[in-house]
């Protein structure tokens, strides 16, 4: 799950995608990539430090379970307030240590919640594992999906095929009378799908329950289901899971 861009609401999408694939009884895992800025456990409501499971000498992290999902986070050994201050190479060596040494299990998926842009952790991810595909997320407006677009082509140039592109903040329903208001335009998303040939996986409104979801610690699929945000990511959800049946194996 990428972005190419802060504040777009990746970690929100990548939270929800995995617990709607979780309830529908796939094993999944969630990795949180993105290392100055681990939100997962705060979305998840978990603060519990990772365990370690295995016999002496071959011990492995275990990931923290939640809702279904199981995740690790550099966030799980921080502090609330402890910043992750740290160079590329550290941060690469972090996200394998992530990816090798954690007791997932058998998984059926595995979600990796990538920090914005294109840098170390994005090229670390491809060079240490061969992955299905990324997915984009985007604002409607111009500045997002400029952003998001330099984001599909640096997957490109590394070799990795993008899914498709969501498009978050679409549009928001007044409670009162009903309306829906652009805020921050509409269509932006889906015209950079069809510009650039890539599969649109569907719009993701503004609505206060995903807010009321990431504050509580229970991600919107679950806490508000019937929710216009939640019908549309777990829409997303059967969109992913569709192409990626589709595709087969790369």
């Amino acid at each position: 799950m990428s972005s190419g861009k802060g504040g777009v609401g990746k970690s929100m999408v990548a939270s929800n995608l995995a617990t709607a694939l979780a309830l529908e009884g796939k094993r999944v895992g969630l990795l949180d990539a993105d290392i100055y800025g681990p939100n997962i456990p705060l979305m998840f409501g978990e603060s519990r430090p990772p365990g370690v499971t295995g016999e002496a000498g071959a011990e492995r992290i275990a990931p923290v379970e939640a809702h279904g999902v199981r995740l690790m986070s550099l966030g799980f050994m921080l502090d609330k307030e402890q910043p992750a201050i740290m160079r590329g190479p550290l941060i690469s060596g972090i996200l394998r240590q992530f990816l090798e040494q954690v007791a997932w299990g058998t998984l059926d998926f595995m979600v990796v919640d990538m920090p914005p842009g294109t840098g170390d952790a994005q090229i670390s991810l491809v060079q240490t594992i061969d992955i299905d595909g990324a997915v984009m997320v985007t604002t409607p407006q111009t500045i997002s999906t400029g952003d998001v677009r330099r984001g599909v082509r640096m997957f490109e140039k590394v070799n990795t095929r993008v899914l498709g592109i969501v498009e978050n903040m679409s549009g928001y329903e007044c409670p009162h009378c009903g309306e829906v208001v652009d805020i921050f335009g509409k269509g932006g998303g889906e015209a950079l799908a069809t510009e650039l040939g890539l599969p649109f996986l569907g719009f993701v409104p503004l609505d206060p329950s995903v807010r009321e979801a990431g504050d509580t610690g229970v991600p919107t699929v679950i806490r508000a289901p019937d929710s216009p945000a939640g019908r549309a990511l777990r829409g997303v959800a059967t969109a992913l899971e569709e192409i990626l049946s589709q595709a087969g194996p790369r």
